[in-house]
């Protein structure tokens, strides 16, 4: 190996290890080209032509939003509505019918955790407003939705709740953007405000603690563990178990799995589909 190629191998290694520590991403070992790519732009602002020299910048105590700017470039993922459809249609057939039987005075909470542009927790409020009208009387309190992402960039997309057709056209029926959305002047479409008031949209990093969210009826966490390492991703299902009321539910994605945390959660089939609850 000679020394340029030595320089850069160490340089990624850098890299990889301020983005594990900023937010709990792990890297691969050969993703040199995604992160130029996604970097190029910042690092062309900054005047820095290496990843060392970008490292040596994100040390600095005055760069905060320089950090933030990184972070939020290597984060910022696609999205669609009703992803995979089996989640939503657990929530629609077995957890909102389970909590609407047990009464109560206060709605149903759910965590939409690394939501995106807001596709996830929209879709959830669709799903509650349509068992709200085909079972008149039944959650009455409707749900309190809760999206939290470290982005700062997909929050404020989500937050406007407004979204141009290639992104309206990613699974979503042409019957439910005609009940959830209104066409604007410039050819996008706006969620409905009845709808946007039932989320709570919040930066949050993963990381971080939950305790400020609150308590949760339902927690979605989806196709974002398979990004942090073993370790990570068991301090951070440990956590989320702590932020569900006891015999409430986890929703993790397809490729996602519990293990390890046999003690907290047990698994419950539901064809298709699998979700997990806190005991």
């Amino acid at each position: 190996m000679n020394s340029t190629t030595s320089g850069s191998s160490d340089e990624y290694q850098q890299f990889r290890d301020f983005l594990q520590d900023a937010c709990g991403i792990l890297l691969g070992d050969n993703k040199q080209y995604l992160v130029k790519s996604r970097l190029r732009k910042i690092m062309e602002e900054e005047g820095v032509d290496s990843l060392g020299m970008l490292v040596q910048q994100l040390k600095k105590v005055s760069s905060r939003a320089l950090k933030e700017r990184v972070v939020d470039a290597m984060t910022t993922n696609e999205t669609l509505w009703f992803r995979d459809n089996h989640p939503f249609r657990i929530l629609s057939d077995i957890l909102l019918p389970e909590f609407a039987e047990k009464g109560g005075i206060k709605p149903m909470r759910i965590w939409s955790a690394a939501c995106s542009t807001g596709q996830e927790p929209y879709s959830m409020t669709m799903v509650a407003d349509e068992f709200k009208r085909a079972k008149p009387g039944k959650l009455k309190n409707g749900i309190q939705v809760v999206a939290t992402d470290i982005s700062q960039t997909v929050l404020a997309n989500a937050k406007s709740g407004e979204y141009e057709m290639l992104a309206i056209g990613r699974g979503l029926s042409k019957e439910r953007l005609k009940a959830y959305f209104t066409e604007q002047e410039a050819g996008t479409w706006k969620i409905k405000p009845e709808l946007r008031r039932q989320i709570d949209f919040r930066l949050l990093n993963l990381l971080d603690r939950y305790s400020i969210l609150g308590k949760f009826d339902v927690i979605f966490c989806r196709n974002v563990l398979i990004y942090f390492s073993a370790e990570l991703k068991l301090d951070i299902l440990s956590r989320m178990h702590q932020a569900l009321n006891k015999g409430g539910y986890l929703v993790l994605g397809a490729s996602e799995s519990l293990n390890g945390l046999s003690d907290k959660f047990e698994m419950v089939q539901c064809r298709p589909g699998i979700i997990y609850r806190a005991i």
